[in-house]
């Protein structure tokens, strides 16, 4: 609240979004809410997390949406917006600076990966070290939205497999060689691990037998079942590990 209201008085005139290929400032984005900032409350803001945000992604990501409004999200909360995420890192910084100033206080925030294209990686870091995010108060971890029926039915991928190319190739190509991608070789030294997110509420077929369908024949409009998703990161993150430490690199946990 604190950090929408300061911008909202020092950076109101700043393009943050497009709407229909037209600019938006700041200023206007509160204006077609019908908002100033002495309209902003705590509780209007309705991020706060209580008990039933943990047991249903849905809730939780609910949260994520300041006053219900997913251009709020998209501005403050995204690193890779209209203004590459400026916003976002800005928090963070300030965040991980209080933390910094407590001395014993750690935290563990999470980022997204998608596995929709293989270039969210590279993307990833380049805003992660062009914004500084660092901090030894603070270490990542990689969160995975089973979202594969989605980008399935929008036809942005065949099959399964896609979507395991896109999330771990980049990852083996940096190991072998950091020089491909210096920033995410860097940005990777303080990832500690991945967990695998979505509505854990929707009902699914656990069924798995030695029938089922390998990666690259997953073609099916439907998810596959949880634990084929857990399957494929558990065996991908542990040759990688086994690779990074061969590399003397950090290596990764699994925690869904």
């Amino acid at each position: 609240l604190r950090f929408i209201k300061k911008t909202l008085k020092n950076h109101a005139d700043e393009v943050v979004t497009l709407h229909k290929g037209t600019p938006m400032t700041l200023k206007a984005v509160f204006q077609s809410m019908n908002l100033s900032t002495y309209d902003l409350t705590v509780d209007m803001l309705d991020v706060h997390a209580d008990r039933n945000t943990f047991h249903r992604f849905d809730k939780f990501n609910a949260k994520y949406n300041p006053i219900g409004e997913s251009r709020l999200r998209e501005v403050f909360l995204k690193t890779d917006n209209h203004m590459n995420g400026k916003y976002f890192a800005r928090i963070i910084k300030e965040v991980a600076s209080d933390l910094e100033e407590s001395k014993y206080q750690n935290a563990e925030l999470r980022l997204s990966i998608y596995g929709k294209s293989p270039t969210e990686w590279a993307k990833l870091a380049k805003w992660a070290v062009q914004f500084k995010v660092y901090s030894d108060n603070v270490r990542w971890l990689i969160q995975i939205p089973r979202l594969y029926d989605i980008f399935k039915s929008n036809k942005i991928m065949n099959n399964f497999q896609e979507i395991l190319n896109n999330i771990f190739r980049p990852l083996f190509e940096v190991t072998n060689d950091p020089n491909t991608n210096i920033e995410l070789h860097k940005f990777l030294t303080h990832v500690i691990g991945f967990d695998s997110v979505d509505d854990e509420s929707k009902p699914e077929n656990p069924m798995l037998d030695a029938d089922v369908k390998t990666p690259e024949l997953w073609d099916d409009e439907e998810n596959p079942p949880y634990a084929y998703y857990l399957y494929y990161m558990y065996a991908n993150i542990t040759v990688l590990n086994q690779f990074r430490k061969e590399q003397g690199l950090n290596t990764f946990v699994l925690r869904p």
